[in-house]
């Protein structure tokens, strides 16, 4: 049996075009995720992992569906092979039946991981080099620092309550708790 498992991260995000493919290419059941990559108690990929018997296939898309590390990508591949079963992904053109595929399939997983730590360091480092032209990310604080110095003032001295404080400013109480 050719099972299939698509995985979007956000409810936000599609599943039709990965779905699609894997009906394109075989897939008899399609089993789906809308959940991060990096969570690895991912429902129906435990349930994907629990029908499989020796022969089954599992496909994706591309194998970053499938997990967000390498060390996650290659534990589940391994727990597919030690079932009896293969692995197969369609953008990468991998297939784990075979000693090729188990070949490539572990070239691509390095070089995927080396990709992904190599994007978070430049992220940070752009992120570094704005820091150091003075420019701050994230999101504008909702209270000037006069306004968090009154905030904490009233709640101190006057001793008014929180939630009295947050009507006042127009702001949430977690707002006046970080104050």
């Amino acid at each position: 049996m050719i099972f299939g498992y698509a995985r979007v991260s956000t409810d936000d995000q599609n599943l039709d075009a990965q779905t699609d493919a894997l009906e394109v290419a075989g897939a008899e059941r399609i089993f789906s995720d809308k959940i991060a990559g990096t969570v690895r108690k991912r429902p129906e990929l435990d349930k994907l992992l629990d029908q499989l018997r020796a022969g089954d296939v599992v496909m994706v898309t591309k194998y970053d569906r499938l997990a967000r590390s390498l060390k996650d990508l290659l534990e589940i591949v391994e727990e597919v092979n030690s079932r009896g079963a293969g692995f197969r992904s369609l953008a990468e053109d991998i297939d784990t039946t075979t000693p090729a595929g188990r070949l490539i399939f572990h070239v691509f997983a390095s070089i995927a991981q080396f990709e992904r730590e190599r994007i978070s360091e430049r992220t940070l480092e752009g992120l570094q080099a704005a820091r150091s032209r003075g420019r701050v990310g994230g999101r504008p604080r909702v209270l000037s620092t006069p306004q968090r110095e009154e905030v904490r003032r009233m709640r101190d001295e006057d001793g008014r309550s929180i939630a009295s404080i947050a009507r006042l400013f127009s702001v949430s109480q977690q707002t006046v708790r970080r104050a």
